[in-house]
């Protein structure tokens, strides 16, 4: 990510999934290339189109919030590519190696209130999606193949997206693979809009990069998603298929953890599936 115009890149593959039609214009000549020309979009976000393409290239930096706003209009973006838009175009590149950031933790407060909770799957997540502390249904729920305490070791803990495309068990593990994969590479995204010159997340892309072609296509996709809530459908080994909903809850300060939680979907089977589960881990886990 560092070093590379993510800027440009997410303009133009948005800018190539509009047509004249879709926002109004007229179109002219032979396109050579999907999408709205960079002068059209440039008239539709009301600046000039010299400006516009230094932006497409990487050449202007902290451009006003006016002008972003006014490109995402025009560009008819979501609120979350709207905020990953903000975040790419006011970061200054930097002009010396960033240093390598300490290793992230749980705070114990945070670990305490997580075991407390028997009967609710909770895993937290750090800034690249690596796991820093779970309960025991969470670790049963996601990753029961592995140490309970791996979250503990900076230099080997599980990341979810690592383990999404790279770890049988967990592809296995989810029903719809590819959706919940699109939507993990979604918000990794969001990430790296906001931490753009972390090297440890430039080089998890550059590892799923190498070694995932699915992760590959997605991630070029340039598709931002900020997920807090939805469902999520298991294909268990302990209890076979079942779904839970999920909440992302974030800490009100700059840690940038997020805390997943799990919960049954209804009264019933999905309910059962829960609770064997919860049964399952206290035997196994403790």
């Amino acid at each position: 990510m560092t070093g590379s115009n993510e800027l440009g890149e997410f303009l133009r593959t948005r800018r190539a999934g509009l047509q004249p039609d879709d926002v109004g214009v007229q179109g002219y000549g032979l396109r050579r290339v999907p999408g709205l020309r960079r002068e059209e979009l440039a008239m539709l976000a009301g600046v000039s189109p010299t400006y516009y393409s230094r932006l497409e290239q990487g050449l202007s930096a902290n451009a006003s919030l006016s002008v972003i706003t006014s490109i995402a209009r025009a560009l008819r973006l979501s609120d979350d590519e709207q905020a990953h838009l903000v975040n790419l175009a006011r970061h200054t590149p930097a002009t010396l190696r960033p240093p390598r950031p300490e290793p992230d933790h749980i705070r114990p407060g945070t670990l305490r209130l997580l075991r407390s909770l028997t009967t609710t799957p909770a895993v937290v997540v750090g800034k690249r999606s690596e796991v820093l502390g779970w309960n025991e249904l969470g670790h049963r729920l996601v990753a029961g193949h592995l140490d309970v305490d791996s979250p503990a070791d900076p230099l080997d803990r599980p990341n979810m997206t690592r383990m999404l495309f790279l770890d049988a068990h967990t592809r296995e593990l989810y029903i719809d693979w590819r959706g919940e994969a699109s939507r993990a590479v979604s918000s990794l995204r969001v990430l790296g809009g906001k931490n753009p010159d972390d090297p440890e997340l430039a080089a998890l892309v550059g590892e799923l990069t190498v070694k995932s072609t699915e992760f590959s296509e997605m991630w070029a996709d340039h598709r931002v998603e900020n997920c807090v809530s939805g469902v999520k459908r298991f294909r268990h080994p302990d209890v076979g298929e079942f779904e839970l909903a999920f909440e992302v809850l974030t800490p009100p300060d700059d840690s940038g953890h997020r805390v997943i939680m799990y919960s049954a979907t209804d009264d019933g089977p999905t309910a059962e599936s829960l609770a064997l589960l919860a049964w399952i881990s206290s035997r196994v886990d403790s």
